[in-house]
């Protein structure tokens, strides 16, 4: 599918209602406290997923000690959601290390400006874009995504926005195939929407290119081509690249170990 194809499909399609914003963030988040040893790792999930995609790996990373902070992405536009995590963030003593799955690249890569305590950057089949890059034009830069077809009815708003959901019984196979069938029908019916502007709105923040980057996707994912995965671990010359096979775009969810790991690699990378 070409970036045109994707624009105009994301633009004629999706359904349902709300955004579920982080209740005041500041006052759970300063009690956390990254350690030398360990930094705090900070997860921001992607479009029509939820933190609680997370608790997998959220699982695995408080067992080895680290502390965690899962943001729930308001998922309304890249400079908004970039500053809403930088405020978050901002808040957490000690180093860092962010993670960013799907269109919450865009946002990591974005936040980590300027906060000298990010130490690095994990990308779990996100986006990792350059300067005046925009989802859909990454996502329909090499063939093979799907999500096009995938979504319902754009949600008009108040403010003439549109929200984007992908349809539920179209849910498991675009989104989740590799995840239990009852556990990716709840995820269906708990998808958060992200707006048409947002997938169009162009990155200005590539904090790849001053921080180390790390990559884990799968083979199977149908919302990013694995080929634009490829190019974008590549360009960020990434200091490892993961790609586990046969695994759906929410890898997180159906390979928590494997997420887990490469994120402690980045860690403990000294």
């Amino acid at each position: 599918m070409t970036a045109k194809k994707l624009l105009i499909s994301i633009a004629a399609s999706a359904s349902l209602a709300a955004v579920l914003p982080l209740a005041h963030a500041e006052a759970p988040i300063t009690s956390i406290q990254g350690t030398i040893a360990k930094p705090t790792i900070v997860l921001i999930h992607g479009a029509f997923a939820d933190s609680s995609s997370w608790d997998g790996v959220a699982k695995k990373l408080t067992a080895h000690g680290y502390p965690v902070l899962s943001i729930a992405n308001p998922l309304r536009g890249i400079a908004n959601d970039a500053q809403y995590a930088a405020n978050a963030i901002g808040a957490v003593k000690g180093p860092l290390v962010l993670v960013g799955h799907s269109y919450g690249g865009m946002v990591i890569s974005k936040a980590a400006e300027g906060n000298p305590e990010v130490k690095a950057l994990v990308y779990v089949a996100a986006f990792a874009p350059e300067q005046g890059e925009t989802v859909a034009g990454l996502a329909g830069k090499f063939p093979g995504g799907t999500l096009g077809d995938a979504l319902a009815d754009p949600v008009t708003l108040a403010d003439g926005g549109k929200d984007l959901y992908i349809r539920q019984d179209k849910f498991a196979q675009q989104f989740a195939a590799d995840v239990p069938p009852r556990q990716a029908a709840l995820m269906a019916v708990g998808q958060r929407p992200v707006t048409v502007a947002a997938l169009n709105e162009v990155s200005n923040g590539a904090a790849w290119k001053q921080l180390p980057s790390y990559f884990v996707y799968g083979t199977a994912d149908k919302n990013i081509p694995v080929e634009a995965l490829r190019f974008m671990a590549k360009r960020a010359s990434a200091k490892d690249v993961v790609e586990v096979k046969g695994a759906s775009h929410v890898l997180m969810v159906s390979r928590p170990d494997a997420v887990a790991k490469v994120i402690e690699e980045a860690a403990d990378n000294k």
